[in-house]
């Protein structure tokens, strides 16, 4: 935001019976400036179930832009979390000659893995995954010598297919400049899906998604662990990709949403890409939600049948089209329109939806609306005066549907040392009406 303050952890009270709903009830400052905390991930998740000695206590949070990863105490005081240990940038280069972490996974080794989009001067060739062990220390990387791939980003493993699969963003030293559409065509940026064997780290093969693929982003297989199947958000070509397993025990792709651009007026180009950039599949596997962070929508699919989803909800909670905007959509027979978005509390919503975070019984949906901070002010350099937002959705799990919650609003534009950019949240394990950390 360029105002010289540490980034923080809050935690929000999201108990409606409670008399801090709505509200940061604590800040937990990290001891740096000019981190830019993304993602997030947990220390221990499902995939220790049967180790009775792991516990999901610390939250793990790495910084993309700096390379240092903090490790957070929440479960000694959950609406106070502490910081337990900070793994320092040139440690994880020295060992690893990795940096710009971002993905987070627990292993059932007890290892935490971590992607890492490049080297320390952000060529995507340098580029890897980060393994630190139980007690947080680097131990090297997870990837066999030589099977690294060219671009990072997220992943996501399914044990029982023996397979993880990654995704790609772009070079840390294109995107941290703000985007440059030129910087696709220099490839810059990603296309591809790399698949390994899981958990030995051999590169198996590479799917190339195309234009239908471009900037790959989130990916997630589905929960159920038998399954074979999984998604990936696919921003500048806006379609959501299904990856599955082939009879001959390969993997492949098809296009199985895709959001148009709008056709556009007083914009830097002709046509609005909707630019997906986060996605979740709910814990039953019957709903996937996505957000369009610059057309302003929030979508609801029904993938029960996983091959044809259905739209089931939308909310616009944002976006570059909405009423009072400068830019406007045209519809192919030449009428111009923009996105009713709704004021919550009397203020008007900034930015486009950005992070999502559902909570466990799947009923409410959290929405955040920062990207990455130069992205934010090159798109939406409001916030970086205003600060970004927390909402709630409502979501009908029976027939489908989406409806903002008009009494929930975290405002990270009141914060005490200044406007805030809010991104990635994460639950704690078990009741899912107390806290969330963001």
């Amino acid at each position: 935001t360029g105002r010289e303050k540490p980034d923080f952890l809050a935690t929000v009270d999201v108990d409606p019976n409670s008399p801090t709903y709505s509200k940061v009830i604590h800040r937990l400052p990290v001891p740096y400036i000019g981190d830019e905390l993304h993602h997030s991930g947990w220390n221990a998740c499902s995939s220790c179930h049967g180790d009775p000695l792991a516990d999901r206590r610390f939250l793990i949070l790495p910084s993309l832009v700096s390379g240092r990863i903090y490790v957070v105490d929440t479960k000694t005081n959950p609406k106070a979390p502490s910081l337990h240990k900070v793994v320092q940038p040139d440690d994880i280069v020295k060992k690893t000659s990795l940096s710009y972490p971002h993905t987070s996974h627990c292993l059932a080794s007890g290892d935490v893995m971590v992607s890492c989009l490049g080297d320390k001067d952000g060529n995507a060739k340098g580029n890897g995954f980060l393994l630190l062990d139980s007690q947080f220390n680097v131990k090297g990387r997870w990837e066999k010598p030589g099977h690294s791939p060219s671009f990072g980003y997220d992943f996501w493993y399914q044990p029982r297919h023996k397979t993880m699969i990654s995704s790609s963003w772009g070079a840390p030293a294109a995107f941290t400049k703000g985007f440059n559409l030129q910087h696709v065509a220099d490839g810059l940026y990603g296309r591809h899906l790399f698949v390994y064997s899981w958990p030995d780290g051999e590169l198996k093969q590479t799917m190339d998604l195309g234009n239908t693929g471009l900037i790959p982003l989130e990916i997630r297989f589905l929960h159920d662990p038998s399954k074979d199947t999984g998604y990936v958000g696919c921003a500048l070509s806006s379609n959501m990709v299904r990856f599955f397993k082939t009879q001959d025990g390969s993997w492949n792709h098809e296009v199985a949403i895709s959001v148009q651009p709008l056709k556009v007026q007083n914009w830097i180009l002709p046509e609005m890409p909707g630019l997906i950039t986060d996605f979740l599949i709910s814990l039953d596997d019957r709903f996937l939600y996505f957000v369009n962070w610059l057309h302003g929508d929030v979508r609801q699919y029904n993938i029960e049948d996983p091959k044809n989803p259905v739209l089931a909800g939308q909310a616009w909670v944002g976006g570059l089209v909405q009423k009072g905007s400068p830019i406007v959509a045209v519809t192919e027979d030449g009428q111009t329109w923009q996105s009713n978005v709704p004021e919550i509390q009397e203020r008007s919503l900034r930015g486009g939806p950005q992070m999502i975070q559902l909570s466990l019984d799947g009923k409410r949906l959290y929405v955040t609306n920062s990207l990455f901070s130069t992205w934010d002010r090159q798109f939406y350099p409001e916030l970086m005066e205003k600060g970004s937002h927390m909402l709630q959705i409502d979501v009908d799990t029976e027939k489908g549907g989406l409806k903002i919650n008009p009494n929930f609003f975290v405002d990270f534009g009141a914060e005490p040392d200044g406007p805030a950019l809010a991104h990635e949240m994460r639950y704690p394990g078990g009741d899912c009406t107390s806290d969330i950390w963001i």
